[in-house]
């Protein structure tokens, strides 16, 4: 490869059911998903190549999943073991450089710039890796390779994922060929929002942006999507066109621009707003406990709900920055109230955005902002040395709240 960069974006194939599979050998050849078997309604968290061929898929329900695949076993996860497979393939990454930043618990970008001389070529590099991995945990790793993050992500998604080999190198010198005639919904960090944006605005695949001039993509930006779109049309040119300076930095985890907590439900315990609001309490909890965990205060309060028919997502600015939960809750209530229509729902998340350090904060008159930040700090050194639910409130008690059974729980599921 002529660039003088190396960088892999190595993602673990079906990670959850791999691991599931090498513990448990008598359902190497067998479909397996990962999922609660004990809920028909719960959701498929991954599932091993096998269940994928009958047509099962990350986040179909149990039964429709045992609909497609009859033969499917579901196997309870356990994120903790997850956790550790996942920091001892960091480890194994370590063994070929020091520059390697985790992505998610399966995907880690690796550089391996200055270790070819030591170990061989990328792809030589890459292949050792997956040897090594499959040896010690049983997950089959696939790999990227470019120049720099964006393209060895697209190169890992859209190529090496689907060759047999696992690797699939991208040059940049390639990346008009192979890349551009990709449809736009497959360029990186594009969602299905964005692609209904770029189709009606007549570009169809990367190609169709990367030829464009910026400044004209820009202006076709602004009609479409308004004067505040130069940011987001710069990144999408620039990812468009392979570029992408940001290092590969060891064992970094990026500090978030929103702060998000979710969950599922079941429509028929969650109808009325004494049933919700304790979950609401909850989330909003949760959302400023790591809000603080980011040295970190929002301005921004979203709700959003689904139901059996259809959902909202609802989004106020409060006074000043935040951190404190009473102020997430009164917002996420009055908005919650304001677009709720009275229907059981399936689904509810509060999130915490417009993001800013919390070194400086605005005082109020009629409340003490310092002493209550310090409250909250002292509950979540409790929490963070007893458990979540060392210190819980009186709503957490009710039928409808969950935060004593999450207590004990990593991600949502049970260790």
């Amino acid at each position: 490869m002529k660039s003088e960069r190396a960088v892999m974006l190595v993602d673990c194939q079906s990670f959850y059911a791999s691991v599931e599979k090498a513990a448990h050998p008598e359902l190497c050849n067998k479909p397996i998903a990962v999922g609660d078997p004990a809920r028909k309604s719960g959701i498929v968290l991954a599932a091993c190549p096998i269940a994928k061929s009958y047509g099962v898929s990350t986040a179909m329900r149990n039964f429709e999943a045992l609909a497609v695949c009859p033969d499917l076993t579901i196997v309870r996860p356990r994120m903790k073991t997850y956790i550790d497979v996942s920091t001892l393939i960091t480890e194994i990454y370590e063994t070929f450089t020091d520059l390697v930043e985790p992505w998610s618990i399966d995907e880690q970008f690796v550089d391996v710039t200055g270790s070819t001389s030591l170990f061989g070529s990328p792809v030589e590099i890459a292949r050792q890796m997956q040897i090594k991995v499959m040896l010690s945990t049983g997950v089959w790793i696939r790999a990227g390779i470019s120049s720099n993050k964006v393209i060895a992500k697209m190169a890992t998604d859209h190529f090496a994922k689907k060759s047999e080999s696992g690797v699939f190198e991208l040059p940049v010198d390639q990346i008009e060929s192979i890349l551009w005639p990709l449809p736009v919904s497959q360029m990186y960090m594009v969602g299905s929002r964005m692609t209904a944006h770029f189709v009606k605005m007549g570009l169809n695949t990367i190609g169709d942006i990367a030829r464009l001039e910026l400044g004209e993509f820009k202006r076709r930006m602004r009609i479409r999507m308004g004067r505040q779109s130069d940011i987001k049309a710069e990144y999408y040119w620039q990812t468009a066109r392979g570029i992408d300076p940001s290092p590969v930095v060891a064992r970094a985890f990026a500090k978030p621009q929103s702060i998000t907590r979710g969950r599922t439900v079941q429509s028929t315990k969650y109808q009325t707003m004494e049933d919700i609001e304790p979950l609401m309490i909850e989330l909003a909890i949760e959302v400023c406990r790591t809000s603080r965990r980011y040295n970190s205060m929002g301005r921004v309060v979203t709700v959003s709900a689904g139901t059996g028919t259809k959902g909202f997502s609802r989004q106020t600015t409060i006074p000043s920055p935040t951190c404190l939960e009473h102020h997430v809750v009164s917002a996420a209530r009055e908005l919650f109230k304001k677009h709720w229509s009275g229907d059981p729902i399936t689904h509810l998340a509060v999130d915490l955005s417009q993001l800013t350090d919390d070194s400086t904060y605005q005082l109020d008159l009629f409340e003490d902002i310092e002493k209550n930040l310090r409250l909250a700090t002292a509950q979540d050194h409790i929490k963070d040395r007893f458990g979540g639910a060392a210190i819980i409130r009186a709503s957490s008690l009710l039928e409808t709240a969950q935060a004593k059974e999450r207590a004990i729980m990593i991600g949502g599921h049970y260790a």
